[in-house]
């Protein structure tokens, strides 16, 4: 093991390069120049595609910095995901951003590179091997969303959006940094090898651990966005720019569950049974509050704020089905489709924003349910596109959504928990319907405008592919699955 191999950081230290160069090239740039600051963003996602690719089929698992930081298969997909994600956040959000002057002079590219800082951050948590470093990455991701947040700083809905989103952030990264010091003191060793093997040895205090793992899991619900530390999520989701809404709600939910996983399940599965019961309790309310909350909502982005709290409620279930009985027979099963259901919901969120920003013009917002009333006059295959996404996000079939929920739903019926299985689907029903009412709008109901919608032909395409993709991945979602699966098996085996 060679602890100066620079190989598998190659990604990050070519995404860091390149964020500072473009953002010393964008200080050389005039507004009508801008889309040079765009076109080197892109570039940038796909040269780190590319080398995490490389990675990718090696298939082997590295560690270096002294076993701070591992290069696995499951964070070499959660990060080509997490490009995928950025990359069309940042191709929807470009029109979006210049009508509402946020690039202009004052502002330059900020965006763009606080976005690629954020992705440098989601990395970094991927692919921690360390308490430390995963905390690193943690506050490198949140510094940079803080700034995206309040970036229009004119605008007041924002900057209270920032505010909170800052001060809520800033007390849940306390709850993470208490626990991870308990967990210090109770093991001695800030590596998750090294903590998985004191707290399986059985001799460290286990009041202690208990504790820190309380507060360890406090501040990862937290950053998840479920219940009971759920308050930021529709405050920050609808004051937040639609492009910079996108940004927190699509790579960053990846880069929560891989610290999940890393935390959890690498790093404290001898006390599964303890954890496993705390996410149930997320769980359960997460679905209940989120999914019933929402239907009382007619502003879209707080809807699909109470929306992801109740998905990623539904994604815990899948966390809490690794360990049965002390045995993990169903450990790689459960933590795949956790997995699959992460990737899911954000390939389907990316494309629910992307129509947002899509019929969002210079002065005017689209994030009322009565701005998509009659969508199918004005385009249907826009129409199309948000149908197959709210499917989709109800989990009916044939969409990508379907196959995720049923995946989930066989780990936690492998674990012989069948009460919650029935939980999840009842929520799960309530949920459909205020999918199902924004079709209802879009196919039934009269358009309020009929002005015609102007969209850049990147974006046009972008967002066709990423509707065809939910729809493809829901008629052929096995090699997905099996991606998902083969990552988890290898990255637990490691």
């Amino acid at each position: 093991m060679n602890n100066m191999n620079l190989i598998p950081v190659y990604p990050e230290i070519f995404l860091l390069i390149a964020s500072c160069a473009i953002l010393l090239i964008d200080m050389f740039l005039s507004d009508a120049k801008r889309h040079v600051t765009y076109a080197l963003s892109i570039l940038t996602l796909l040269v780190c595609g590319v080398l995490t690719f490389i990675s990718m089929n090696d298939g082997a698992t590295y560690y270096t910095f002294h076993n701070m930081f591992v290069s696995d298969p499951m964070s070499d997909l959660l990060k080509l995901c997490s490009y995928v994600a950025v990359g069309l956040t940042l191709i929807y959000s470009r029109q979006y951003a210049e009508q509402r002057g946020m690039l202009s002079d004052n502002l330059g590219g900020e965006f763009y590179v606080l976005a690629l800082f954020a992705l440098l951050g989601q990395m970094v948590m991927i692919s921690g091997n360390n308490f430390l470093i995963i905390y690193l990455g943690l506050e490198l991701m949140s510094l940079s969303l803080y700034a995206l947040v309040a970036l229009r700083r004119n605008h007041a809905v924002a900057t209270e959006a920032a505010m909170k989103y800052f001060i809520l952030g800033a007390l849940a990264s306390g709850f993470l940094l208490y626990g991870i010091s308990m967990l210090y003191g109770a093991t001695g060793s800030l590596d998750l090898t090294e903590v998985a093997k004191a707290t399986a040895s059985g001799t460290v205090n286990k009041t202690v651990l208990i504790f820190g793992v309380v507060f360890l899991v406090c501040g990862l619900a937290f950053k998840l966005g479920v219940v009971p530390f759920h308050m930021w999520v529709p405050d920050v989701y609808q004051g937040a720019p639609t492009a910079v809404t996108l940004l927190l709600g699509g790579a960053p939910k990846l880069a929560a569950f891989a610290i999940c996983i890393r935390l959890l399940v690498e790093g404290l599965l001898p006390l599964a049974v303890d954890w496993q019961q705390m996410l149930i309790v997320l769980a359960v309310m997460s679905m209940a509050i989120g999914n019933i909350t929402a239907i009382a909502q007619s502003n879209l982005k707080r809807m699909l704020a109470y929306s992801t709290i109740s998905q990623m409620g539904f994604m815990l279930l899948g966390l809490l089905s690794g360990v049965v009985n002390g045995n993990i027979f169903s450990a790689a099963n459960a933590y795949s489709s956790a997995m699959f259901y992460s990737i899911t919901y954000v390939l389907t969120t990316l494309g629910t924003f992307g129509v947002i920003m899509l019929l969002s013009r210079a002065g005017f917002e689209a994030e009322n349910l009565e701005d998509f009333k009659g969508l199918n006059q004005r385009s249907p295959w826009f129409a199309f596109v948000m149908l197959v996404l709210m499917f989709s996000l109800a989990g009916i079939p044939p969409m990508m959504g379907f196959y995720a929920k049923l995946s989930v739903l066989q780990a936690v019926l492998g674990t012989g928990q069948v009460w919650l299985a029935i939980v999840a689907v009842l929520f799960s029903l309530v949920g459909a319907f205020y999918y199902l009412r924004v079709v209802k709008l879009m196919y039934f109901d009269d358009p309020q405008d009929s002005s015609k919608i102007a969209v850049n032909g990147d974006m046009r395409v972008a967002l066709s592919v990423n509707g065809a993709a939910v729809l493809l991945l829901g008629l052929i979602p096995g090699p997905l699955m099996t991606a998902c699966a083969t990552a988890i098996v290898k990255t637990l085996a490691s």
